[in-house]
This record gives structure tokens, sequence and C-alpha cells, in this order.
């Protein structure tokens, strides 16, 4: 991989790394702004159920941020872009639509079929 193209990957995860950062951000900020009086239990349960799905999606978005910073060091120890499977290229196509990946497209659906099969 070329490094306009190493470029545009680091600011390509970086970029995405400051919005989970921003959308983390509002998260705690708007659950420690509601006025948890609610008169009505419902409302109540509500309002949990919501809270709770929000923070399912920072728990996956937390993971996302880890495998970001993982990215970035590929990306500076010189390693990004190559399948930790197998040692090929990484398609460009595969990268764009999956920058965190670690795996070439093959080694990815051989993964996921040992997985099928195992039932996980």
């Amino acid at each position: 991989m070329n490094s306009e193209q190493l470029e545009y990957f680091k600011e390509l995860l970086n970029l995405r790394l400051k919005e989970l950062a921003g959308e983390a951000e509002r998260t705690v900020s708007g659950m420690t702004n509601y006025n948890d009086a609610f008169p009505d239990p419902t409302d109540r349960a509500s309002l949990e159920t919501d809270r709770n799905f929000i923070l399912r999606i920072r728990d996956r978005e937390r993971k996302l941020i880890s495998k970001i910073k993982e990215a970035l060091e590929r990306i500076e120890d010189g390693t990004y872009g190559i399948c930790e499977a197998c040692g090929e290229d990484i398609s460009e196509k595969r990268l764009i639509a999956r920058p965190v990946t670690t795996l070439c497209i093959d080694c990815k659906s051989k993964q996921e079929a040992l997985e099928k099969i195992r039932g996980h």
C-alpha cells in the first residue's frame, strides 16, 4: 500500500474516532441532564429502556474505538492492509468498507463458515 493510500485511511480512521468520541460526550451530558422525577412509572420505564439501548450502542462503539486505535497502530508499524491469517494484501475495496478489518475477504469468509458450523 502506498503512502497516499495509508494517509487516506489514517484520516478516515481519525475522523471516525472523533465522531465516536463526540457521540460518547453527548451521551454522557444527555444522561446527566435528565430530570429523573417521573410520577408515572411507565414514563420512567420508557426512559430506562431508552438509556439501556443507548448504552448498548455506546458499548459497541467503545469496542469500535479500540479497533480503530489498533488499525492506526498498524498504519504506523507498516502492517495495515495485510491479512493476519494468510499474510496477503487486503483489497482496497474491503478496507474502504471496513477500515478496521484484519482479515482479507477469503479468510473472513472461512472464519464465518467455521463459526456457522460451530453454531456461534
